[in-house]
């Protein structure tokens, strides 16, 4: 009788041992799946760490790299037809689908769960590039009509591309986004070198593009050679964005499923110091 209390004495404490055991284990991944170090945040959602409320973080899915499918999936193809590769031409016209479904809507419904995130700055990044995808795409669509205004009357709508209004007023639109990397370079030196590297490439690549059509817009004898050699090193220059663009998607993506290889970005969050961390 002695034995078999014994036993079941020994049988409950293997018990409880066990399930202090599962419990201590349970505890642990729980806090491996909260806590987070600013260098993977940073990795992860391209933003210095910040507080909100709240735990939308470990319950919904990561909208960053769903943004830079769509960013990759239109700047690649554009890229390579600015530099004429295999014969492409037209601002990769032939995508301009593209421009709505991708680059458009994926950046944008990206920037607005990176918003009910409560990240702020990838937010602005993904709505307002998503933006200017749908703003491409429509000025491209024959349907929207965009050069048929600048056509002569009885004239064919597609000789409005040609029309100096329409190129000059195209390029204050490129050149103005350009202004708008350059206030993203800025912003970005608190994330990583090659977020910084992305939005750096963008400002040349954009004023290559505006000079371009300004220069179409002159319509002057031996502009041509001039406008296509800015096409191409604006069209090389962004094929750099998207190398970067590449790399910084896989190494998310190589973080998300844990994998055992992990690719360096270089974290600019803790060597550039936040003003709150210094008042």
């Amino acid at each position: 009788m002695a034995a078999e209390f014994d036993t079941i004495h020994t049988s409950g404490q293997n018990s409880d041992a066990e399930k202090g055991h599962m419990d201590a284990l349970r505890e642990t991944t729980t806090n491996r799946s909260v806590v987070m170090s600013a260098e993977m945040f940073e990795k992860l959602y391209l933003s210095p760490h910040n507080k909100v409320k709240g735990e939308l973080r470990q319950t919904y899915g990561n909208p960053t790299p769903m943004a830079l499918v769509g960013l990759l999936l239109c700047l690649s193809p554009l890229s390579c037809t600015l530099m004429g590769w295999r014969g492409a031409s037209g601002f990769a016209a032939s995508i301009i689908p593209a421009y709505f479904f991708l680059g458009g809507m994926l950046m944008f419904v990206s920037g607005l769960l990176e918003w009910v995130l409560g990240n702020s700055f990838p937010s602005i990044v993904f709505c307002s590039v998503g933006c200017f995808w749908f703003s491409f795409g429509g000025i491209l669509c024959p349907s929207f009509g965009t050069y048929g205004f600048y056509a002569a009357p009885g004239e064919a709508a597609s000789t409005g591309l040609a029309a100096p209004g329409f190129n000059s007023s195209l390029a204050f639109f490129l050149v103005s986004f350009g202004l708008f990397a350059v206030v993203l370079f800025i912003c970005s030196l608190r994330t990583n070198v090659v977020f910084v590297t992305i939005f750096l490439t963008l400002i040349p690549a954009f004023a290559c593009l505006g000079a371009a059509f300004w220069y179409m817009a002159e319509d002057l004898e031996g502009t041509t050679a001039t406008v296509t050699k800015l096409f191409q090193a604006g069209g090389a220059i962004l094929f750099v964005t998207c190398a970067c663009g590449w790399y910084i998607l896989l190494s998310i993506m190589l973080a998300i499923v844990d994998f055992p290889i992990q690719l360096p970005v270089g974290d600019l969050s803790t060597v550039i110091k936040g003003y709150s961390s210094r008042h």
